[in-house]
């Protein structure tokens, strides 16, 4: 549904200008949280599970939709929302990255040898792979190979241009390339 406003009694519009003037949109329709989450929280966090890990999605999924719980009252435009809820996702990865790298590791003493995983899938090379790119990087190359996201909504999720997304994609894959070898 939307709202339109031609001006008249109570916009600060005359009467005689209101009649003529074309209509005005002023907001879509936006969806209650609840139908917005219920739509959007397969693609989210299927995109956290693959940019973060299966280990920290949970937590990078609750951060993206409590800041979108946060921001929801003042969302004004209902078109598009499946796009501003990955960008938060996106943003919540980059962050869940830099906060991990820097974090310190608190152990009594160092280990003396690592297991060895226990009867490994041919997929976990790729994923150590893909989790060791830098976080811009990861986050397009998920975007790109995983939620088969276009160019330009890869660049729009991340705040950037359609040049840095696939800069970000191709040096991704290429440093993939060279991992995985």
């Amino acid at each position: 549904m939307v709202v339109v406003a031609r001006g008249g009694t109570g916009t600060g519009v005359p009467a005689d200008v209101a009649a003529t003037a074309a209509p005005v949109v002023v907001s879509a329709t936006v969806p209650p949280f609840q139908d917005f989450l219920e739509a959007n929280r397969a693609t989210v966090y299927r995109f956290l599970t693959v940019a973060v890990g299966p280990a920290d999605a949970d937590d990078c999924f609750q951060e993206t939709f409590l800041s979108a719980l946060r921001a929801y009252p003042r969302v004004d435009r209902g078109e598009r929302l499946d796009r501003w809820i990955l960008r938060i996702a996106s943003r919540k990865a980059i962050d869940h990255h830099r906060t991990r790298a820097r974090a310190a590791l608190p152990t009594a003493e160092p280990p003396e040898r690592t297991a060895p995983p226990v009867d490994p899938t041919p997929d976990d090379d790729l994923w150590e792979a893909v989790r060791a790119l830098p976080p811009r990087q990861r986050v397009a190359v998920v975007h790109r190979h995983v939620l088969d996201r276009p160019y330009p909504e890869i660049a729009e999720l991340m705040g950037s241009t359609d040049e840095a997304a696939r800069a970000n994609v191709s040096q991704g894959i290429k440093k993939l390339r060279e991992l995985i070898r």
